[in-house]
């Protein structure tokens, strides 16, 4: 027997019941004892000093800022450097073929060990989470993009071809739009891998950042904070996630 589909209100009110119970437990664990408020932080300690953290002093906006700013150009680049050499590949198979085993070589590189090295590169500065950020985004959008111009079907490019089209048009009319789809989901992929990258390297060394203040709490154990700025960043991650989902329904409403 078939479970009844859920209307999206029952969906959300259930939602809003498994947090609030998830939240009173952990606030009662934490004042009675159970957990430790030194090691769990307490969930009203932590969304008081988010609220003051934004409203009231106001503390971390310039480090947002930074960060966000990192994160973006981290996008972009990457972004933009992926799609373009995934069309390379796409359309110059022997192009392909003698950069593959570099491309597989670099994208094997753990890329977070690669933090001290851009670093001495470029410094405490943005410009060594944007790296960072890059390495991440490039070749997630690179191997999407790649993977959605292999997806077109053979038998289209074949008939294409017998009835006289260019490979031009055939590039055009028939690999692009099939890769399109795929490539948005690269980019989705990429832009929480910048996010992902340029925090961890604010966290490894920086002058700014929410990575950089992250890692000074945690040192000073304020757990609060911790949890704090861990949940504005998962905020931020949702965030992202339903805004590329948005544009690329907007974008992609001929499919």
């Amino acid at each position: 027997m078939n479970d009844v589909t859920w209307s999206p209100l029952k969906i959300w009110s259930w939602r809003l019941v498994i947090i609030g119970a998830f939240f009173g437990l952990w606030e009662w664990s934490s004042a009675t004892g159970v957990l430790k408020p030194i090691l769990v932080g307490r969930p009203s300690g932590i969304f008081k000093y988010i609220f003051s953290a934004l409203f009231v002093t106001g503390e971390l906006y310039r480090d947002f800022a930074y960060t966000l700013t990192s994160i973006l150009s981290a996008f972009v680049v990457g972004s933009a450097s992926g799609v373009l050499v995934g069309m390379l590949f796409i359309t110059r198979p022997n192009i392909e073929a003698l950069m593959s085993p570099i491309m597989l070589a670099l994208n094997s590189m753990p890329r977070i060990a690669l933090a001290p090295l851009f670093l001495i590169w470029f410094g405490l500065g943005m410009g060594s989470k944007i790296a960072l950020g890059f390495s991440l985004t490039f070749f997630i959008v690179l191997t999407n993009t790649v993977a959605g111009g292999r997806s077109v079907n053979p038998d289209h490019i074949t008939l294409a071809r017998t009835l006289g089209a260019s490979e031009t048009q055939i590039f055009s009319k028939f690999v692009l739009p099939s890769a399109v789809p795929v490539i948005f989901n690269g980019l989705r992929l990429g832009l929480v891998f910048a996010l992902l990258g340029v925090i961890a390297s604010e966290i490894f060394a920086s002058d700014h950042g929410i990575g950089q203040i992250l890692a000074l709490y945690g040192a000073s154990f304020k757990t609060n904070s911790v949890f704090g700025i861990i949940f504005m960043l998962a905020a931020i991650g949702v965030g992202i996630n339903l805004g590329m989902t948005a544009l690329e329904n907007r974008l992609l409403r001929w499919r």
